[in-house]
């Protein structure tokens, strides 16, 4: 792994919660490729990485939003459930894939979220 500065790394992760408080998501498609490409560090290990990067400022976010009673608790229970299922079948099939693969469909979701956005 790329040898980065510490004030480096306090930047990209004061960006990652930022990207990832002001949109409730979504630090993991700047976790990334920041991983890959300044700390030189493979995508599996990338992708496994920036849900652990995530996961505390994911709940600080959600932590705040409850203080602004922004959650509607109704709709979001049942997308935990899909999450949670789709987490274990995501983070098998990334111990079973290569590198290569991984990081091209990563790039796919990547493109196909940014069409989305653009078009709806």
């Amino acid at each position: 792994m790329k040898k980065v500065k510490k004030w480096q790394v306090v930047m990209f992760g004061g960006l990652i919660g930022l990207i990832n408080g002001f949109f409730g998501g979504g630090g993991g498609m700047v976790v990334v490729p920041l991983l890959t490409n300044v700390f030189k560090m493979e995508q599996k290990k990338a992708q496994a990485t920036a849900l652990f990067v995530i996961l505390p400022i994911s709940l600080v976010s959600t932590i705040v939003y409850m203080c602004f009673n922004s959650i509607n608790f109704a709709k979001g229970w049942p997308v935990i459930v899909g999450i949670v299922l789709g987490g274990i079948i995501g983070a098998t099939l990334l111990n079973k894939l290569n590198n290569k693969k991984i990081r091209g469909i990563f790039i796919f979701f990547m493109l196909l979220g940014g069409v989305g956005m653009l078009i709806f």
